[in-house]
């Protein structure tokens, strides 16, 4: 009893120092956002961040800003903001239709897996997929919908039968759709793409190299956990990523439990070349800092 007792004590202290150290390192890089604003990036990873996330800042100022950190992007834009974009340098790394194009209540809750929406769906994308190339938009979101009742298999057909029918125009225009993975836990219960594995199946069920998904690490991290292996294991079906603290998806800082640097050195171990995007809400005031903040932490 006594060796078991003084071997728990030892793994105990070894944990509560190796945590101190983790602490100390992600503070570190967190203290120098303030230091190194226009200090140049390391160039391995691209960054990006969601608008919407910002959408108190006038566009303009957020595009100031964005380039100021050293970003090359701002997504979760439409066609009306690209050229805006444009005149700071700046593209999406991840474009979608304006708001009121949507129709007919589609969107994130009714997609591709309900087949009443696919000639609409399709309209829609055959029309902005040309768009989104001659902007030089490389990705265009897109989202499977609620269950409602339909199976994982039944979803996952409806899914290729109306993906496939704009496949060929993506792959002409060099475009690449790409469905979100979301928790069905906490954020948008009932959505059907919301396991990795799923998402997969769907790729290689629509067969184009011009579908793939956006690996949201804070929705992942919710519903299946295991972030770097599942990036290891599935990053050919993979076009974008998003960032998000967990939980509360706020700031990406030591104030919540992923590590960031760890993953993102994991996603560029896989010779991923695309966009990082930020999609944590900011909880603190000053929300330009909490941007700087989280693209120095992943920054690897």
């Amino acid at each position: 009893m006594e060796k078991t007792f003084s071997r728990r004590a030892a793994l105990q202290g070894v944990g509560a120092v190796t945590a101190t150290m983790l602490t100390s390192s992600l503070s570190n890089r967190i203290e120098a956002a303030d230091t190194q604003i226009g200090a140049a990036l390391k160039g391995r990873v691209n960054h990006s961040a969601c608008r919407w996330c910002y959408s108190s800042i006038p566009f303009e100022d957020l595009c100031k800003s964005a380039k100021e950190i050293g970003m090359q992007s701002l997504e979760l834009t439409g066609p009306s903001e690209w050229e805006i974009l444009k005149k700071y340098d700046l593209t999406s790394a991840m474009g979608w239709p304006e708001a009121n194009n949507w129709g007919n209540g589609m969107g994130l809750t009714s997609c591709f897996n309900n087949v009443k929406n696919h000639d609409a769906l399709v309209a829609l994308y055959e029309d902005l997929i040309p768009k989104a190339a001659k902007a030089g938009i490389k990705n265009l979101i897109t989202f499977s919908g609620n269950r409602n009742g339909l199976s994982d298999e039944d979803g996952l057909i409806n899914c290729k039968k109306g993906l496939q029918r704009i496949m060929k125009t993506a792959e002409k225009h060099d475009v690449t759709i790409t469905m979100e993975l979301l928790n069905s836990k906490v954020n948008h219960k009932d959505y059907q793409c919301d396991h990795t594995d799923w998402g997969a199946a769907l790729c290689e069920m629509v067969g184009s190299d011009k579908f793939k998904l956006l690996y949201d690490i804070y929705h992942m991290q919710i519903m299946e956990g295991d972030v770097i292996a599942t990036i290891k294991k599935y990053h050919q079906y993979i076009s974008h990523y998003h960032t998000g603290g967990v939980p509360g998806r706020n700031e990406i800082d030591d104030s919540q439990e992923l590590y960031y640097p760890a993953i993102m050195k994991a996603i560029v171990d896989t010779g991923y070349k695309g966009f990082v995007g930020q999609e944590f809400i900011p909880a603190k005031s000053d929300k330009i800092a909490s941007l700087k903040q989280g693209v120095l932490i992943c920054d690897v």
